[in-house]
């Protein structure tokens, strides 16, 4: 039995080149795409097309929905907004919940989202950085126990890490920047990293991790 398991981080996010977004945001803790963002996702989805991901699943934050969506559009398929992949509710970065769009919100401004899928696992704030690793391992296993074909998830830097550290096992070194691609394939019971950050589809990347 083979299976490859695609993971991307985000690309840019508005709040990372205009700071001053945050002070008037509506909700300061869910920016959406940076202009540059918004290209590295296109990116993203061109060097997808051809691999094919019969599935996506993204993180319900506005930054990770916006990705999928040009994935999507390239590949023409549906967006599964998977919660599991959510954002690491880390306390020292927001001091309650994050409030998001409602699933009815993003779906008005993103057609391709499915509502008919039901996240297999629900993120709960605060967390450790043990919480969000637990958490984004468990996804990853439910997700590839409940679909044989070949799939992608698209989440944050832990999150990114998370599922690939849960998936192959230990700690593997996985280089979660912006818009990077990891490439996880499984052989019968065996799975091994092809990609553990790739961002060679990106005409612009960056090279210092940001976990949020």
């Amino acid at each position: 039995m083979s299976q490859t398991i695609w993971i991307a981080r985000h690309g840019n996010r508005l709040d990372f080149v205009k700071p001053e977004w945050f002070d008037t945001a509506e909700r300061p803790y869910d920016p959406p795409l940076s202009d540059d963002g918004v290209i590295q996702a296109k990116e993203l989805g061109q060097r997808l097309v051809g691999e094919g991901i019969a599935h996506i699943f993204a993180s319900p934050f506005l930054r990770t929905i916006e990705t999928a969506n040009q994935v999507a559009e390239a590949l023409d398929l549906p967006i599964k907004v998977e919660a599991g992949l959510s954002e690491w509710l880390n306390p020292e970065w927001m001091p309650t919940m994050p409030e998001r769009l409602s699933l009815a919100a993003l779906k008005e401004k993103f057609p391709r989202i499915d509502l008919s899928y039901t996240s297999c696992v629900l993120a709960h704030y605060p967390e450790t950085s043990e919480d969000v690793l637990k958490r984004t391992e468990e996804t990853a296993k439910r997700l590839v126990a409940e679909f044989s074909e070949d799939i992608l998830l698209v989440g944050h830097g832990a999150s990114v890490v998370g599922t690939a550290q849960g998936l192959l096992g230990g700690t593997p070194e996985v280089n979660a920047v912006l818009c990077c691609l990891v490439k996880i394939v499984r052989q019968n019971d065996k799975w091994e990293m092809k990609l553990k950050g790739d961002t060679s589809h990106l005409s612009q990347s960056e090279s210092v991790i940001r976990f949020n």
